[in-house]
């Protein structure tokens, strides 16, 4: 079944709603005391207070006003995941970014209708920036305005501007050797932008991502964005991304995306 456009406008709508509920809980927090502490004894996984109150913040919202949709949040897990419409929520993508007072860190919000993403966003409110669309059209809405989001043309790696949070951290040795081969080729890399990279490519500004390990709520915002921006969301062996993310490859141009995958091929999953 296809969801009615009026009804995707009245969500779109909502959506807009819940990044400013998410933005109150969150920056009043951010550069501040926002009570660090840490998921898992071995390793460091950090997890805040503006976390936990943002989700906290957009399932009220979502309960009050849609009582009968599931969610799938990182902080606080699954509520009818298998509903019709289900929000799936990060509430501070990029933590570590936050506790270290970049403003890199966004809020991601998805929404699957019937199994399927059709509804995303990626907001910065500390730099008033708010990346929302679907296969529609996508757009960003700032403090000077709204205006349509469109990828740029770049045939070819060797003139793409490419992102990845932390190869070290983030790869396996097999992966990272894919990387470090695309990354090679590519004209510029940049790390540690988290999601925020993503919504950099359905802005025109960079031209691929590469990620691996990635849960439902890093990607799931991300994939109706990027196509309402004209770009493609595939896992590393150029397919469809699943629903519990993995390895990911962002781009805005195919055939830019087809020469990286010559190598992250060889290391998909």
């Amino acid at each position: 079944m296809t969801l009615d456009p009026a009804r995707l406008e009245e969500l779109d709508a909502f959506l807009v709603e819940l990044n400013r509920a998410a933005a109150g809980a969150i920056l009043p927090l951010f550069r501040g005391e926002h009570g660090l502490s840490n998921k898992h004894e071995a390793g460091f996984d950090p997890v805040t207070e503006a976390d936990k109150g943002a989700e906290r913040a957009i399932r009220a919202m979502i309960a009050q006003r849609y009582p009968e949709h599931g969610v799938i949040g990182e902080e606080y897990g699954e509520d009818r995941p298998d509903a019709e419409f289900v929000w799936v929520l990060d509430p501070v993508d990029g933590t570590r970014a936050f506790i270290a007072g970049l403003p890199l860190w966004t809020t991601l919000i998805g929404l699957r209708f019937q199994g399927s993403p059709v509804l995303g966003s990626i907001g910065q409110p500390f730099l008033g920036e708010l990346y929302i669309g679907h296969a529609g059209g996508s757009r960003l809405v700032s403090r000077d305005g709204t205006r349509p989001l469109r990828v740029r043309p770049c045939p070819r790696l060797t003139d793409a501007v490419i992102a990845t949070t932390d190869p070290e951290g983030c790869f396996t040795g097999a992966e990272l050797g894919a990387w470090t081969q695309v990354r090679a080729a590519a004209r510029l890399a940049r790390l540690g932008c988290d999601a925020y990279a993503y919504a950099m490519v359905a802005a025109g500004t960079m031209d691929m991502v590469i990620e691996a390990g990635l849960q439902s709520w890093d990607i799931e915002a991300a994939i109706p964005l990027i196509a309402g921006a004209g770009g493609l969301t595939t896992d590393w062996r150029g397919e469809p991304v699943g629903r519990h993310g993995g390895q990911i490859a962002i781009a805005g141009d195919r055939a830019c995306l087809d020469e990286a995958l010559v190598a992250l091929r060889r290391s998909a999953n």
